[in-house]
């Protein structure tokens, strides 16, 4: 494979790879993303040359699917904002029981999930389950903002297919982290706006 002859792979494909322990680069309405299963996620740091101590973001298909995950109270006051901004470009930060967290925010007990509002990721997580993923640009370098781009970055690494990919917003999710009944914390502002920020209480804590 050559950098300006991509590896292209269709859904159904590229699912197996992931499944098999492979990386991928996959489109999102928000920036092109690199993409690993859960329990092979230790790649993608060393792909992007990227501290440990930065997390990856869980990605389904389902809301339920990640919502599941979390700690009931957390899960609560999730819900309403999934339903209100999945599929799209809120990143919910939340309490995660078991040992998801280990492959994904090691050393934490939270993790970072959304639902892309791309069709044709989402149809791929249909099929590979959810995926660790993180933006397809090298560790301090601008994010990649389109396939090409995203070749260039990490050229060893199959594309989900068709091309081209639907056109990304070019801005970052938007973050915010449960902290307790009815706080969040904004932890980056990205590309929607989440008026729950103004009317929590104060953090405890």
């Amino acid at each position: 494979m050559t950098q300006d002859k991509p590896s292209l792979m269709s859904a159904k494909a590229l699912a197996q790879h992931l499944r098999d322990g492979g990386a991928a680069l996959l489109p999102t309405d928000t920036l092109p993303a690199l993409a690993a299963a859960p329990a092979h996620a230790a790649q993608v740091w060393t792909l992007k040359q990227r501290p440990q101590d930065k997390p990856l973001i869980l990605m389904a298909a389902e809301a339920d699917q990640l919502l599941a995950l979390t700690q009931e109270d957390a899960r609560s006051d999730a819900q309403p904002l999934a339903h209100r901004f999945w599929p799209g470009a809120l990143t919910l930060v939340l309490p995660v029981e078991g040992r998801l967290t280990q492959h994904l925010n090691p050393g934490q007990g939270t993790l970072g999930m959304r639902i892309p509002a791309c069709d044709l990721t989402r149809d791929l997580l249909v099929q590979s389950g959810p995926l660790a993923t993180t933006s397809a640009n090298l560790s301090g370098a601008p994010p990649s903002q389109s396939a090409a781009e995203a070749a260039v970055a990490f050229p060893d690494l199959p594309l989900l297919a068709p091309l081209p990919w639907p056109d990304p917003s070019g801005l970052a999710s938007t973050v915010i982290a449960w902290r307790s009944p009815g706080c969040w914390q904004l932890l980056r502002q990205g590309a929607v706006m989440v008026d729950v920020i103004e009317r929590s209480p104060p953090c405890s804590g």
